[in-house]
């Protein structure tokens, strides 16, 4: 039966969605994608179809942003969004407009599906459930196959959880917060693009190559990328300023899945960073130093304890009586000064692995290729991503400046190590 207005959800924004629509700008929102490219082009009519069946089962996800005096919330739409066309840059801003009137996008390009996300909606993991729960869906319409709800996508004919629904951040805040991060840390910069083109850059992978070479030096598979993106950010930064003495600290922001560590199947963001890093000023490192250095900072930081401290402060913020009743515009100015002071000063940048895709068999031979896209930062030009599907593992590097400096130098550095690499670009 089809919903009324009257009857449409309306969910206040989870603890770490509270930032973002005060930090969007004319030019820039915290926008990423998921994609998926079957083994023949999309029909957008049965991709239509799929999404309206979708829809009903994921109404944090179908929405838009509103606003009230006080607070942002969000809305279950009535109708799904209508699929679209592929632009020619991935992860395009979403403006106030656009997410006013819904909160994502569903594409296509030729043989590929893309679902793109503004990020008070969902984190990459929720993102994942809904995407691959919806090309499951087209994967049924399209080719007749019984895909099953198994490997994280949906039954329809289930009905939303409420535990799919809940603030978890709110349910595991801790008794102590963390202090904030050092802020005096490298910001990688470069000449803006002057039409704010997007360059995407994909590094296409040997998976069982990378796992072999993280494996013998007894570390996961992001510690290893992380590492070597640590160590091609520190030669980016050596030669912009040769002297030691005035380079800054590296650190790579590591999105830590929270569900892994606390439970529970939310499909809103619950998600904390783990900021992994050198200071260059206490010497040379060589690679192994570095993987053994990113691992164990990995193994103290990622814990249930320190976690809930990382997000504890918001948590309290979010709590505290007098900042419930500060009007809207000026909690918008007071967070958009936190996110620019603290909010990504303390990073280069950010690695999202996404980690193995699972898919039900049944659905598998359709699909060649999942990936996962960032969009760059607001006060800096990078952000990186990856996901691994049927023995390739998919690095997305994009940057919105004119030089390539950081995957050139990240990509040949690969390539030194042995490993083969394959390269695509959208320019």
């Amino acid at each position: 039966m089809e919903q009324t207005e009257r009857d449409l959800r309306w969910m206040r924004l989870d603890n770490a969605a509270l930032i973002f629509p005060a930090a969007l700008r004319r030019h820039w929102s915290n926008v990423y994608r998921i994609s998926f490219t079957y083994t023949d082009p999309v029909d957008p009519a049965l991709l239509q179809r799929a999404l309206d069946q979708v829809a009903p089962r994921f109404p944090s996800v179908i929405v838009r942003l509103r606003r009230s005096a006080f607070w942002y919330y969000l809305e279950e739409l009535p109708q799904p969004p209508a699929v679209q066309a592929d632009a020619s840059r991935p992860v395009r801003c979403m403006t106030m407009g656009d997410v006013r009137r819904c909160a994502i996008r569903v594409l296509y390009y030729r043989s590929r599906m893309a679902v793109e996300y503004f990020h008070a909606v969902t984190d990459g993991t929720g993102a994942m459930v809904f995407a691959k729960t919806l090309a499951a869906a087209y994967v049924r319409l399209r080719y007749g196959a019984d895909v099953p709800a198994t490997c994280g996508v949906k039954d329809l004919a289930e009905p939303p959880r409420e535990s799919e629904l809940c603030d978890s951040f709110r349910e595991h805040a801790g008794p102590v917060a963390a202090p904030r991060d050092d802020r005096n840390v490298y910001r990688l910069c470069g000449t803006p693009e002057p039409d704010h083109f997007l360059h995407v850059t994909l590094g296409i992978l040997d998976s069982e190559e990378v796992h072999a070479r993280a494996k013998a030096m007894g570390v996961t598979v992001t510690a290893w990328l992380c590492a070597a993106l640590i160590q091609a950010i520190l030669r980016v930064q050596a030669a912009e300023q040769p002297r030691r003495s005035r380079q800054k600290q590296v650190r790579v922001q590591i999105p830590v899945n929270l569900r892994k560590l606390f439970g529970g199947e939310t499909m809103r963001n619950f998600v904390a960073v783990a900021n992994i890093g050198v200071d260059p000023r206490l010497g040379d490192y060589e690679f192994e130093e570095l993987v053994q250095i990113v691992h164990h900072q990995m193994q103290l930081s990622i814990t249930p304890k320190n976690m809930a401290a990382i997000f504890t402060p918001n948590v309290n913020d979010e709590r505290n009586p007098f900042l419930k009743i500060i009007p809207l515009t000026l909690k918008n100015l007071v967070m958009r000064m936190v996110f620019d002071s603290i909010g990504e000063s303390v990073s280069c940048l950010s690695l999202s692995n996404l980690g193995r895709v699972e898919l039900p068999e049944e659905m598998a031979p359709y699909v060649e290729r999942v990936e996962f896209v960032l969009g760059p930062q607001a006060s800096s030009p990078y952000n990186a991503s990856c996901t691994s599907w049927q023995g390739h593992t998919y690095f997305n590097i994009v940057r919105n400046s004119v030089e390539p400096k950081l995957e050139r130098e990240f990509f040949t550095s690969l390539v030194r190590m042995g490993l083969h690499v394959k390269i695509e670009t959208n320019e």
